[in-house]
Formats: structure tokens, sequence, C-alpha cells
């Protein structure tokens, strides 16, 4: 719990840069959003996390179309080989 508490600072320190870089709605903003969510959730903080993944996916598929957003998440293949 430690080292979450740690670097939630950093996280957020990180999200604040990009923002005054390159804007609200940058997809690079939504990946530190994804970011700070993935942390809060890896904490059980699911309440706290929710908000940033649907604002992360808002910008995600303003910046790159609503198709190419969902492409984004890994998926694993069936038929790869390992499965």
């Amino acid at each position: 719990q430690g080292l979450y508490e740690q670097a939630k600072p950093l996280y957020e320190r990180s999200l604040e840069i990009r923002k005054k870089a390159l804007g609200e709605d940058h997809p690079d903003v939504a990946g530190s959003l994804n970011n700070l969510a993935g942390l809060q959730r890896a904490q059980g903080l699911d309440t706290q996390a929710r908000p940033l993944f649907e604002r992360a996916i808002k910008i995600f598929e303003k910046a790159l179309g609503r198709r190419t957003s969902r492409r984004r998440s890994p998926r694993r293949s069936t038929t790869s080989p390992g499965c």
C-alpha cells in the first residue's frame, strides 16, 4: 500500500503537466488518466477509478474515433499460440 501512496502524487503531477502542455483533450492526457485510474483500481478504489477511465475513453473516442478506441484495448486472439 505504501508504494501506491508514493506513486499517486507522481501520476497526478504527470497528468497536470500533460494537461498544461497538450490540452485537456489530448490522447496523452487520456493515457495519464488511464494510468491514474489503474493505480486507484489496484488499490481497490474502483469508485474513484471509474470516472477517470470514463474520461479517458471519451478523450480517446474524440481524438481517434469510436472504432479506433475500441481497437486500442488489448485483446488476445483465441487462435494465437499459447491460448
